[in-house]
């Protein structure tokens, strides 16, 4: 991709403050492509669940169709007080997962300088590594049923699902991400997974591991079950460089690695196709926070840390990485916290902040 390339990226705003961080992060885009050399055209979509409540529809028909002609989509927040939950979780997050086969979901858990974290000496320079989380298999295909539901005798089932294709090109995106990050440290990739217990899926998932790492000699692969990679998380975070795991396991840990790196409205990830032509899509990891809708003091970080995803995938790394500075000079020397209402200063300052720290 060359510097002059026009970005076109599909915005979808979403629920609760959603559409404030997302304006924020488009804010830093642009500033970004300006500084860089390149142009970003932008189009809005309304899906999320003021839609729902208003047209009983989360996806339009046609819509995922429209959407894999953009380049990337850059989502603010899904989730809506007055919409059942699940619905539009399942609906149009899961949806555009699977419909767009973005396979891979990349969660960076790095501490930015100034940002507090629960874990007690610890700094920057501990809580740096990156999760690559399986992103459409597992417990999420919907696979199972009810038998005799609301009786006494009711049989409930949900069947995870692994295929054979779908943990190897996981695995190897991850090596190669593991070989493209080239820790100073030790280029290290651990496979998190249960295999003493989940003897049939995590065994495919350690074979295909297994096999893979005979191509990465660079790498050293390592491997940790799931609820000692939780311990060691909090107790050492700076044992790890990349993670690879389920789809299940991922989306929990993750939660885990936005707590120690100072909370979710911090922490960023991109659901991503990485084949050519793939759709991709980036968001904060904050939710929507209802209670917080239109008074301009949620904290927009996260949305602009997605944002630095999105350059840094899509062919501008250079400017994704301006972004990264940018965001870590504003947190140490600027913002007194992440927390809402607490930063010293609004959403829209901070992005303006971000743009001056370009």
């Amino acid at each position: 991709m060359n510097a002059k390339k026009t970005l076109n990226i599909a915005v979808i705003g979403g629920d609760g403050t959603g559409p404030e961080v997302a304006a924020e992060g488009v804010k830093v885009l642009k500033a970004a492509a300006q500084l860089e050399g390149f142009s970003v055209d932008f189009q809005d979509f309304d899906f999320g669940g003021n839609r729902y409540l208003r047209t009983g529809e989360i996806l339009p028909t046609g819509a995922v169709e429209e959407l894999r002609k953009f380049d990337a989509i850059f989502l603010g927040a899904v989730g809506h007080p007055d919409v059942p939950p699940g619905v539009l979780e399942k609906g149009l997050l899961l949806e555009l997962r699977f419909q767009l086969d973005q396979y891979i979901n990349l969660r960076p858990v790095k501490l930015y300088p100034g940002v507090e974290t629960p874990l007690v000496g610890k700094g920057p320079q501990d809580i740096d590594f990156v999760v690559v989380r399986e992103n459409t298999e597992d417990l999420y295909c919907g696979v199972g049923g009810f038998l005799k539901k609301h009786t006494p005798d009711e049989v409930a089932t949900q069947t995870a699902i692994y295929t054979r294709k779908g943990c190897e090109r996981c695995i190897r995106w991850a090596f190669e991400f593991t070989q493209k990050r080239n820790n100073p440290k030790g280029k290290k990739l651990t496979l998190v997974a249960k295999t003493n217990v989940l003897t049939f899926g995590h065994d495919l998932w350690w074979r295909a591991f297994q096999a893979v790492a005979k191509d990465y000699p660079d790498v050293q692969a390592d491997y940790n079950h799931v609820d000692a990679c939780c311990m060691w998380m909090v107790k050492n975070p700076e044992y790890y460089d990349v993670i690879v795991t389920t789809n299940m396991f991922g989306d929990i840990i993750t939660d885990l690695g936005g707590i120690i790196q100072g909370g979710m409205g911090v922490a960023a990830g991109g659901n991503i196709n990485p084949d050519p032509g793939g759709v991709s899509m980036y968001e904060p990891m904050g939710g929507s926070a209802p209670k917080y809708t239109g008074k301009n003091v949620i904290n927009p970080i996260a949305a602009i840390s997605a944002a630095a995803m999105l350059l840094e995938h899509s062919g501008q790394a250079q400017a994704g990485q301006r972004v990264m500075k940018a965001i870590q000079s504003v947190t140490g020397s600027k913002m007194k916290s992440q927390a809402a209402g607490k930063m010293g200063y609004s959403t829209t300052q901070v992005g303006d902040l971000v743009c001056e720290a370009l």
